[in-house]
């Protein structure tokens, strides 16, 4: 199931693997050094829900036996939980070995060294695109490593366009057109369907609409690209669709948590990653779901991006780097484990991994996708700036109180540029 943050809350694992997280610690020896009866610990920890946790318990299965030297304990969580988690650890100085991460938390840790320099402990990092890898690299080090690449998309539902009797988007439009689409989608929904979401809620949509107008969201010395105005003609692109059946209200979407609106039938169309399609589809039940590129005023320039879906890292003061490293080349490169996740976290960025897996269905829906926009595609962006992950939940925040109409346009763009300029003060 897939939430408003487009993650399902999913409680960690049981006590028993909580126990032994907490008993094996850093312990094991130096790595390499373990042996079958002995072998070195490695704590993975990652985000996400039911399904990837499946997923990824069957990595770490084959990974342990084909390493039986080396035992890899896994905990997930959900992902608010998760970087409450890591702030602690972090506060307290025990990371675990190897985790999942976000570009949005890249730089805070790398800069305050707690992540590990991959450059050179054993990752083949050849096999990736060179215009993915600085996503993963703080001051010319290499603390992360991309698992896989997702673009943005307009998701809809045929079968429910259908219904009302509303065209399905071709995905060359403008601002002015998918809003047209979203106003006629929550009116012939009469109630049973609503557009969609806010999409000036999301932070990555906003990122995208900067790009089309040849905006930076960040500059090269930690400060912010853009003005209030910005901002500002962005909040009201939608300020004629909330408190109309175009877009969903926030109370709802907090109602339907932790599944999104679209999983739970509730709107026809939705903006985010293309790596959610399984998930919409196991949460919605739908038979097929559709992806368009996002809306532009300028039809040569749609502001798109591979963006790393995710990163592996590992934590500075494992006592174990060698076999971090190993499991981490193992995650991102080995063809096993591309069969084993196909697009559920993304297109593999790895080309040995790509090559090595088979995609039909939906997974080779979301190939097909990227390739589809490929000659749209810049370069991904580097890591945020530090406190990015704080100035996105609040992006969020500010933007659902725009929702519930507790704040107007202009009150709700000072607020958040206060945070920021407090957020980049405190980090300079």
């Amino acid at each position: 199931m897939i939430s408003r943050r487009n993650f399902i809350t999913s409680i960690a694992t049981g006590v028993a693997a909580a126990a032994m997280l907490s008993a094996c610690g850093k312990s094991g020896g130096s790595a390499g050094g373990g042996t079958v009866e002995n072998p070195t610990v490695l704590n993975y920890t990652w985000w996400g829900n039911d399904d990837r946790a499946e997923r990824t318990n069957k990595a770490i299965a084959l990974f342990n036996e084909k390493n039986p030297t080396i035992k890899v304990v896994g905990t997930f969580t959900d992902w608010a939980g998760y970087w409450q988690k890591r702030a602690t650890e972090a506060a307290g100085g025990g990371l675990p070995d190897v985790m999942q991460w976000d570009l949005s938390y890249l730089r805070d840790y790398a800069k305050r060294n707690q992540l590990l320099d991959l450059s050179d402990v054993g990752v083949d990092l050849s096999t990736f695109d060179k215009t993915l890898l600085p996503s993963g690299r703080v001051n010319d080090k290499q603390y992360g490593v991309p698992t896989s690449t997702n673009a943005f998309a307009i998701y809809y539902d045929p079968a429910k366009l259908k219904e009302i009797g509303v065209a399905e988007p071709t995905g060359t439009w403008t601002y002015a057109e998918y809003k047209k689409f979203l106003t006629e989608a929550g009116e012939k929904g009469a109630g049973k369907y609503n557009g969609s979401t806010d999409f000036t809620g999301i932070w990555w949509q906003f990122n995208i609409w900067l790009r089309q107008n040849k905006i930076e969201a960040f500059t090269s010395d930690g400060k912010l690209g853009f003005t209030k105005d910005d901002l500002r003609k962005w909040w009201n692109l939608a300020a004629d669709l909330r408190g109309t059946p175009a877009i969903i209200s926030s109370d709802k979407v907090t109602q339907l948590l932790p599944k999104s609106p679209f999983g739970s039938n509730k709107t026809v169309s939705e903006a985010t990653w293309d790596n959610f399609m399984a998930g919409y589809l196991a949460d919605s039940g739908a038979s097929e779901l559709k992806m368009v590129p996002v809306p532009s005023d300028d039809p040569d320039n749609l502001g798109l991006f591979l963006k790393p879906s995710m990163l592996m890292v590992a934590s500075a003061k494992t006592k174990n780097a060698d076999a971090a490293a190993k499991f981490i080349d193992f995650m991102v490169n080995a063809p096993e484990v591309g069969e084993i996740f196909k697009t559920s976290r993304g297109v593999p960025a790895s080309k040995t991994q790509r090559d090595g897996t088979t995609f039909d269905g939906v997974d080779a829906q979301v190939v097909a996708y990227e390739d589809s926009i490929s000659k749209y595609l810049s370069d991904a962006p580097e890591p945020p700036i530090v406190g990015f992950g704080t100035l996105e939940t609040e992006f969020l925040r500010i933007q659902e109180e725009l929702n519930y109409g507790k704040v107007t346009v202009d009150q709700a763009v000072d607020q958040w540029f206060t945070s920021a300029e407090d957020v980049i003060k405190q980090n300079a």
